[in-house]
């Protein structure tokens, strides 16, 4: 998902069909669910981000991971979810065979997606992946969902990309988005969002039938937080609608396995009480957006080093970084995180709260690259008002 894929689906489509016939805190543990707090009348702590650095290449030719062997020469995002010692990273559209000239989404075996897992807990020199789930008896990497890989001409799905994940006990979840139609620069139509579940550590997964999103709604891009609010844990996820051009809601469901599966139990943020409690609703049309602008692939947690809530994302352009009071605002103005004038088509900064360091202080992040349609590693340090 990124800039220019109207121009190159078609190519990828022909050419990957074709090949493919011939062919965590670092402690180990997951981090604790943060607590909820609904002062809105704190100040904002983070004043500005320094010391960017590019760390390491996680995926592609030259990277610190011999991805190529698992028959992934191109992808991109790489959001991470937690589960026990292990760090699951989900990769978009794939390619495990590219012609060196390429630019962007584009090549042969295509799968519409795939996930990295790893167990390295220093995230200083890169991340080191274990292995990949689900893989053949070649050691490639298989699709966890596979979309249809229908034409892009809107009237199937041309795949499915998951925007992130979430583990409940032992099962691994990811929300994904059924893509109807890549079309310009930072754009595309969605049948609708949904999820997938794992219960054997990502060897398998199954496309639920529910719960199910509009793909026209505001909840088609997600990420998830989970959280103990009022003594209770549910999962917060922040949405967005397709493509890069909406704004930021959010919802909520009890983190059980039997309420993550049921639309019904989900609930909608549709504003604060003059004492600044929040309301929930039960109807999406209800939900009051927590964000304006124009937020693309994005990613929350929470920083124990700020007692705020962060949130990272790209504009089809820049990437940034947005410090919050509470999980629905107010939320500070965006602090530049990395410039497009320095990497140009940037995209999906994505934070886990297991890769901060130095007491919190600098937090890594996955950062995708159009031009070399792969994943990257990098670290930035958090400016505290004293």
């Amino acid at each position: 998902m990124s800039a220019a894929r109207s121009r190159v689906r078609v190519a990828a489509v022909a050419a990957s069909a074709s090949l493919a016939v011939a062919l965590t805190a670092c402690s180990g543990g997951p981090p604790a669910a943060p607590e909820v707090d609904a002062d809105q009348d704190k100040p904002f702590v983070l004043t500005d981000v320094s010391n960017l650095t590019e760390v390491a290449q996680l995926t592609g030719p030259g990277a610190m991971n011999d991805t190529e062997a698992a028959a992934v020469a191109g992808t991109d995002l790489g959001s991470m979810t937690n589960l026990g010692d292990r760090t699951y990273f989900f990769f978009g559209d794939t390619f495990g065979q590219r012609d060196p000239e390429s630019i962007g989404g584009q090549g042969g075996i295509w799968r519409s997606n795939v996930s990295a897992w790893t167990t390295d807990d220093d995230p200083a020199d890169g991340i080191t992946f274990d292995g990949w789930a689900p893989a053949d008896d070649l050691g490639w990497a298989e699709a966890l969902v596979e979309g249809d890989h229908d034409p892009n001409d809107g009237e199937g799905e041309v795949t499915k990309i998951p925007t992130h994940g979430f583990a409940i006990s032992d099962t691994l979840y990811i929300a994904y988005m059924s893509v109807s139609y890549w079309g310009e620069p930072g754009a595309w139509d969605a049948n609708y969002a949904g999820l997938a579940k794992s219960t054997d550590q990502g060897e398998t997964w199954t496309a639920l039938d529910g719960p199910r999103w509009p793909g026209d709604s505001n909840f088609v891009q997600v990420a998830p937080v989970i959280v103990s609010d009022g003594g209770e844990e549910y999962v917060y996820f922040w949405t967005i609608p397709s493509g890069r051009f909406g704004g930021v809601a959010l919802m909520r469901v009890p983190a059980a396995e039997e309420s993550v599966e049921d639309l019904s139990a989900y609930s909608y943020f549709a504003g604060t009480g003059e004492d600044g409690a929040p309301f929930w609703s039960t109807a999406m049309t209800d939900a009051e957006l927590v964000v304006e602008g124009t937020i693309g692939e994005l990613s929350v947690m929470f920083s124990e080093h700020l007692d705020r809530w962060l949130m990272t994302y790209s504009d089809d352009g820049n990437a940034y970084i947005r410090e919050g009071l509470t999980p629905w605002g107010p939320w500070n103005d965006p602090i530049l995180l990395v410039s497009r004038s320095d990497y140009p088509g940037l995209y999906s900064p994505y934070m886990n709260p297991r890769y901060a360091t130095d007491g919190g202080r600098r937090i890594h992040f996955s950062l995708s690259l159009w031009g070399p349609y792969n994943v990257f590693w990098f670290s930035v340090d958090l400016e505290k008002a004293s």
